[in-house]
């Protein structure tokens, strides 16, 4: 729901970030992609607090962009780990954007941005808009307007 209302927004922009807007969320997020999946390696890795941890985590398996899957380590109770799904794994662009954003306008000594490069290559890479056919299109160009609503019942 949005924050003025109780009827949900209409700007996908608002939806996104009903669920993504909190710094934590994204975070656990950016940990999944690197690599991590259990409770006590996102505890570990953020400082987070574990009555946050556990509303995040639950927020994002009911929204979709984790799943929890069972795994049992030698001699211990059954616990659950915290695996991207394909809906997730879409959310490495945003990822990548705010990685891209802090490195070229918030740089800070010794900081740990992440750096994206083609698997096959090695080539770095960077986030753009493209057009159809494939050709860039600088943000100083971009233009952007607010989309036709859906018809109802989409």
């Amino acid at each position: 729901m949005s924050a003025s209302s109780a009827t949900p927004a209409r700007c996908s922009i608002a939806r996104a970030l009903e669920v993504l807007g909190d710094r934590w969320t994204l975070l656990i997020v950016r940990d999944a992609f690197w690599g991590h999946s259990r409770f006590s390696e996102f505890t570990r890795s953020l400082g987070v607090a574990s009555d946050v941890l556990t509303a995040r985590l639950a927020l994002l398996v009911d929204e979709g962009i984790l799943e929890r899957r069972a795994y049992r380590q030698a001699g211990s109770r059954e616990r659950q780990e915290y695996v991207l799904t394909e809906k997730g794994r879409q959310l490495h662009v945003v990822i990548g954007a705010l990685g891209q954003f802090g490195r070229d306008h918030l740089p800070r000594p010794g900081s740990t941005s992440p750096e994206y490069s083609d698997e096959t290559t090695g080539e770095a890479v960077s986030l753009s808009f493209v057009t159809d056919d494939g050709r860039r299109v600088s943000a100083s160009t971009l233009h952007v307007q607010r989309g036709e609503p859906a018809p109802a019942g989409d």
